[in-house]
C-alpha cells in the first residue's frame, strides 16, 4: 500500500534527487533513498510503487523546485519590456538552476535513463514540452521581444551552458557565462519583434 504523507515523501523524493546526482540513475534504490533520507529500510517502498515511480516523480520535483518564488515573478512582471531586461531574466535563471547543481545534473541522469526506459521518456518527453510550451506562452503574454523561435533557441542554447557550468565548471568564469548569456539575448532576440511587422 502506497502511503499519503506529504511531507515524508516529498522528503523521500529530494532524497532521490541527491542520490540521482550523486550515483545515478544505476544508484538510484529504494534502500538509497532511504539511507539518504536518513529512513528506516523499506519506508521509500511503501511511498512509492516502483522505481519508475520514484524516477519520475524526482524529475517532478526538480522542475518543481526550480519554479521562481513569488518576489521574482513579481519583478519579473513590472520590469520594462527590452532585451535588457530580457538578458538579466535569462541570468538570473540560468543563475537559479546552476545553484540548484544536484537538481540539474538529476534531471541530465534522468534524461539518459530515458534512452532505455520507454514509459520514462514518453513521461519526461511530456513533462519537458510542457515546461517548454508554458515559457512561450509565458513570453508571449509578458511582452518582451522576440517571437517563439527566439525561446527555443535561447532554452537549447542555455541548456548546453548550464551542463557545462555544472559538470566542468572551469571552462567558463561566471562572469564568461553571464556575458554569454546576454550576447545569446542579443543575437537571438531582435530588436524589432517580428509580430509587430505588417505584411
Amino acid at each position: 500500500m502506497v502511503r499519503r504523507n506529504d511531507q515524508r515523501r516529498a522528503a523521500l523524493v529530494d532524497a532521490a534527487i541527491e542520490v540521482l546526482a550523486r550515483e545515478g540513475a544505476r544508484g538510484l534504490t529504494f534502500r538509497a533513498v532511504d539511507a539518504e533520507a536518513g529512513v528506516p529500510t523499506g519506508t521509500a517502498s511503501n511511498y512509492f510503487s516502483s522505481r519508475d515511480d520514484l524516477l519520475t516523480q524526482a524529475g517532478a520535483r526538480v522542475y518543481e523546485r526550480l519554479q521562481p518564488d513569488e518576489a521574482t515573478i513579481e519583478r519579473h512582471r513590472t520590469a520594462a519590456r527590452d532585451r535588457e531586461t530580457y538578458a538579466r531574466l535569462m541570468r538570473e535563471l540560468v543563475g537559479r538552476v546552476a545553484s540548484f547543481r544536484t537538481g540539474y545534473l538529476a534531471l541530465l541522469e534522468l534524461r539518459l535513463e530515458a534512452t532505455r526506459r520507454p514509459e520514462l521518456r514518453a513521461i519526461l518527453t511530456e513533462r519537458v514540452r510542457a515546461d517548454l510550451d508554458a515559457n512561450v506562452a509565458y513570453h508571449e503574454s509578458s511582452g518582451l521581444p522576440g517571437d517563439p523561435t527566439a525561446v527555443k533557441l535561447l532554452y537549447l542554447a542555455l541548456n548546453w551552458l548550464i551542463v557545462e557550468q555544472l559538470t566542468l565548471p572551469d571552462v567558463l568564469t561566471e562572469a564568461e557565462r553571464d556575458a554569454l548569456v546576454t550576447a545569446a539575448v542579443e543575437r537571438v532576440v531582435t530588436a524589432e519583434d517580428p509580430r509587430s511587422v505588417q505584411p
